[in-house]
């Protein structure tokens, strides 16, 4: 069945990675992957796979959205994995920072956990069973520490724990959320206690959702928000991110932002959607937006003056996040504006991570300091970099721009003006955060050192960015029918007004 093909698939495949003694057949093996997930991706938007194991398994509108953005992300992922592990094979020494003791640490490490990690990611989108999708999030988890600690660096072993445990801690507290979940649809009055219980499947919970207890109801719901928004990101949960996001190879980077913490956000999402179907969204939407503004303030002040390019992506995937719960919150448009910005912020993100892979391959450096005259150095990389500077910060015309619009006509339409404005001042932070750093890096002169030749940028390097870049441009001048139908029915799925 479909359904399971998508993750029994990369599953077997990332098994058979690590047997595999090849280089070359590996990472032909991690693109051929890709593409056939990719391939069946677009088989389930031609036709809707049936349900599998009994309906636990089930692709509904916003698991195919979610696993589409994933999907799409990790094929661009893979063909840009092929050119980074030449380079780091080639190019490694104990003073280049993406390429440390290289030796130790496997390439089939690497690509078998990479394609584990894809088929965890699935098992999150397909999953309607909220006790499957609890392990298949931990899974993710586990799935992705060896790519962080990849490097072998002190640095590297240092954020891989501190991912693991503070995503530990969520994830107790996402399965206590679970327990009360569960509580809330037993015992309902007039029936018996073996009659009264309530799966823990989307749909059975959706079809009883009026009987459901509501304190335990509201219970689950804030354990969920505070477990998987530990691995989404929310601040003040998100502690986790900057390290992980800093040390982890350019490529993971990519993944981790752009597809990692969307299977956290549709943990958060399939909780809302119960809540919302027994009539207590308002206090979930309460949470998410309040959630939300936390988290872009946060991000905007780490965002001045932060002296580590990728930490910056970090910070700034902390902020986006905050702008997809606050447009969940605010609703009805606003959930439409969450739902497309979480493509346009994957998408864009996934472009700067892989951007920031060859700056630090030609500057050695994550220093914002260090690099000057990008444009000069990388030429291809320094006008994407730049663009993805203007995309990620929602100026026109890219995509960012309209859906961080229409969460913002959203909140003003719900009278919510206080909201907005401060909306508005925390989008302007950030953008000022970011522009000083990303100016001096692109057009800077007087770089530390001697003056720095004219790179030759390799094909595998630019071309999955520039794919990336090209999609986030068109999607901010025009959204097709069919992406904006699927975004629409998830959005009326989660059962916001």
């Amino acid at each position: 069945m479909l359904v399971l093909a998508l993750v029994l698939i990369p599953a077997a495949a990332g098994a058979a990675a690590f047997a595999i003694r090849s280089d070359a057949v590996r990472r032909a093996l991690l693109v051929a992957t890709a593409v056939l997930h990719a391939a069946l991706t677009l088989a389930a938007w031609m036709r809707r796979p049936a349900p599998a194991l009994g309906g636990w398994l089930f692709l509904d509108a916003l698991g195919l959205l979610f696993l589409s953005i994933t999907s799409a992300l990790f094929l661009v992922a893979a063909v840009y994995a092929v050119g980074y592990l030449r380079r780091e094979a080639r190019g490694s020494r104990p003073d280049f920072q993406e390429g440390v003791f290289f030796s130790n640490a496997p390439e089939a490490i690497f690509t078998g956990c990479l394609l584990l990690f894809l088929a965890t990611m699935s098992l999150v989108t397909a999953s309607q069973h909220l006790g499957i999708l609890w392990v298949a999030i931990e899974a993710t988890t586990l799935a992705s520490a060896p790519l962080i600690y990849f490097h072998r660096h002190h640095r590297s072993l240092e954020a891989t724990w501190k991912y693991l445990m503070i995503c530990s801690v969520g994830i107790a507290l996402s399965l206590l959320g679970n327990f009360f979940l569960a509580v809330a649809g037993t015992g309902l009055a007039g029936e018996g206690a073996a009659a009264a219980r309530v799966p823990l499947v989307i749909g059975d919970l959706l079809a009883r959702a009026g009987s459901l207890q509501t304190q335990w109801l509201k219970a689950a719901f804030l354990f969920l928000l505070v477990g998987y928004g530990t691995k989404m990101g929310l601040a003040p949960l998100h502690t986790w991110l900057p390290d992980a996001h800093s040390e982890a190879p350019s490529v993971v980077s990519a993944l981790l932002s752009g597809a990692l913490l969307n299977c956290a956000a549709l943990g958060i999402l399939r909780a809302l959607q119960v809540c919302a179907a027994a009539g207590q969204a308002a206090f979930c939407q309460d949470l998410l937006v309040g959630f939300g503004l936390i988290s872009m303030g946060i991000a905007a002040v780490f965002l001045i003056g932060q002296p580590d390019y990728k930490r910056m992506l970090a910070y700034s995937s902390v902020e986006h996040m905050g702008i997809l719960a606050l447009g969940v919150g605010l609703g009805g448009a606003g959930g439409f504006g969450a739902l497309l910005h979480a493509v346009n912020h994957s998408l864009t993100k996934g472009m700067l991570f892989l951007l920031s892979g060859n700056i630090l391959a030609a500057y050695n450096s994550k220093s914002t300091t260090d690099v000057r005259g990008l444009v000069r150095v990388l030429p291809l990389s320094g006008v994407l970099w730049f663009a993805g500077f203007l995309a990620i910060t929602g100026s026109p015309p890219f995509g960012p721009f309209l859906s961080e619009f229409t969460i913002l006509k959203a909140a003003i339409d719900g009278g919510r003006a206080g909201v907005a404005a401060a909306y508005l001042v925390m989008l302007a932070v950030a953008f000022v955060g970011m522009a000083g750093a990303f100016l001096r890096m692109t057009q800077g002169g007087g770089a530390p050192g001697p003056a720095r030749p004219v790179r030759r940028e390799a094909l595998l390097a630019i071309a999955p960015p520039a794919a990336l870049g090209v999609l986030v441009l068109l999607l901010g001048l025009y959204v097709p029918p069919a992406l904006r139908d699927a975004i629409l029915a998830a959005s009326r799925a989660i059962g916001l007004k």
